[in-house]
């Protein structure tokens, strides 16, 4: 039987959800604790990866446990045409947990299926990205007291976020109304939509960044449009800067709306909207830290001392 594995935001369920961000908050409170001690976790980065892959070592660095691993696939052996299922075998020899990010779609749900340690997904493609949505439900319940019933706007790459896709997995079970905000080019893929559907999910689509789409939101959330996902670098172009959020367009926005992104930022986000108190995607990456520590600790079984 394999070991109990994130891999999407879809292994949670509601009990689990708030398991985990009661976790998160103690953390918050004390991140410093000898939990990990005589523990190694590997971290397999073979994409690019600044918070995701930092968040996660200085989890594991903050719990006392010790982090081995790779953060460009040129200096593994898969440049040799090692497989996916050697590395993973022979990670898992050395670490009590492994932490891996890879750019095919499914290679996480794989690598679970055939490691004799727990698996997080720290991305795979366009697919997922469940510890992302952990810490954005960590923060959503954060800034707004509740995951029920909450409006939420999300903008510029919704065909190749995964952020964004798991996001919307992970607030079904809340009774959301969702704001799709894309060009025809990035909209929302029919299989999420589906999946609003078969849940009884609220949601309106927006080609335009309209006031009505800031204005009814609690949350704003802002996606960067991911260069690498493209093939054709004119569409690209055509499309990169399609949305930016300025200071003044927050003016007539509810008090209680937080504008939140997954990082990295482009230019979807004007630099001068981080001085306004709604801008909280600094902490959100900070609370990062917070839930993976308990992501990690739930996988392995260990409890809160």
């Amino acid at each position: 039987m394999s070991p109990k594995s994130l891999v999407n935001i879809g292994d949670y369920d509601r009990e689990d959800i708030f398991r985990i961000l009661r976790s998160a908050s103690k953390f918050k409170q004390n991140p410093n604790r000898d939990l990990l001690k005589g523990r190694v976790c590997a971290t397999l980065f073979f994409e690019p990866s600044t918070r995701t892959r930092l968040s996660f070592e200085t989890a594991v660095n903050r719990l006392r446990g010790r982090i081995i691993g790779f953060s460009d696939a040129a200096t593994s052996s898969s440049t040799k045409g090692e497989s996916l299922k050697d590395t993973i075998m022979m990670v898992s020899n050395y670490a009590d947990l492994i932490i891996m990010r890879h750019h095919l779609e499914g290679s996480a749900r794989y690598a679970s299926e055939i490691s004799p340690v727990p698996v997080i997904n720290a991305g795979d493609g366009s697919n997922q990205h469940p510890t992302q949505t952990m810490l954005d439900l960590f923060t959503i319940y954060e800034t707004q007291g509740t995951l029920e019933n909450l409006t939420i706007t999300i903008v510029g790459d919704l065909k190749y976020g995964r952020a964004v896709h798991s996001l919307i997995q992970g607030l079904s079970h809340f009774s959301p109304t969702f704001n799709f905000v894309a060009p025809e080019e990035l909209h929302i893929p029919d299989k999420y939509k589906a999946f609003c559907d078969q849940k009884q999910i609220a949601y309106n689509e927006y080609t335009d960044f309209s006031p009505e789409s800031i204005n009814s939101a609690d949350i704003l959330y802002m996606t960067r449009v991911q260069k690498e996902r493209f093939t054709d670098l004119m569409e690209y172009e055509k499309v990169k800067n399609v949305y930016v959020l300025h200071n003044e367009m927050l003016n007539d926005s509810k008090e209680n709306l937080k504008v939140l992104h997954p990082l990295p930022r482009v230019k979807e986000i004007s630099q001068d909207v981080d001085d306004n108190p709604k801008a909280y995607y600094f902490q959100q990456a900070k609370n990062g830290m917070y839930t993976r520590q308990a992501v990690i600790c739930d996988l392995m079984g260990i409890e809160m001392r």
